[in-house]
């Protein structure tokens, strides 16, 4: 049964289908537009109560929630492709940790540069100045911890590529691109080598190519 990912327009499906080019995992995609409002279809608000990207379907199996996703894909599938888990338990500890901070610490900020920037002429947001301001503070605290960690690891759980470093691709290639704050990553001499490894991937190059 292939799988079936809803919204690949968008960063946060991208992630999905990131973790399945790299487990080698067959898929479909299904746009959704958001500007348009067809996440709040009947039909859509089925498979995601909340209305958000991405949901997937692998057969009867609906699950959304992008991190969730991954997480259940590279551990069904942790033999086949990339292992984006490592191969300890304490391995798997410092990718969860940092999958975490992704969540937590970067994406809050950077997903607000993302709608004040880029998407608040389609969704009704009004720019706020302070808002991108003070992201983009909140957003340098945490690049700073990031180039001290890799500083020290090829990449944030070690050595190995993993969720961690994969969960940042689709949303930073936003910063670096149309949000236009690429000197955030590339003033910092292990953050911008970190980013130039993993956003030239042959799986991310992949997914750009799909989702033209």
């Amino acid at each position: 049964m292939v799988v079936k990912v809803y919204g690949p327009a968008y960063a946060s499906p991208k992630r999905v289908l990131l973790c399945l080019v790299e487990k080698e995992i067959d898929f479909e995609t299904v746009p959704v537009d958001l500007i348009a409002g067809e996440n709040l279809t009947p039909d859509y608000l089925q498979l995601q109560p909340f209305g958000s990207l991405p949901v997937i379907q692998d057969g009867d199996y609906t699950l959304f929630e992008s991190r969730a996703i991954i997480r259940y894909y590279a551990e069904k599938y942790k033999t086949q492709g990339t292992d984006l888990l490592g191969k300890t338990l304490e391995d798997q500890g410092l990718v969860n940790q940092w999958l975490e901070v992704e969540a937590h610490n970067y994406h809050p900020p950077l997903l607000n540069l993302v709608l004040h920037i880029m998407f608040s002429p389609h969704f009704g947001i009004v720019r706020n100045e302070q808002v991108i301001n003070e992201s983009e503070e909140k957003l340098v605290k945490v690049l700073d911890v990031y180039e001290d960690r890799l500083s020290k690891s090829k990449y944030l759980a070690g050595d190995f590529f993993s969720l961690a470093d994969l969960s940042h691709i689709p949303f930073t290639s936003y910063l670096v691109g149309p949000v236009g704050k690429e000197y955030m990553i590339k003033e910092r001499k292990h953050v911008s080598a970190w980013w130039d490894d993993i956003s030239s991937r042959p799986s991310w190059l992949k997914v750009l190519e799909i989702c033209k």
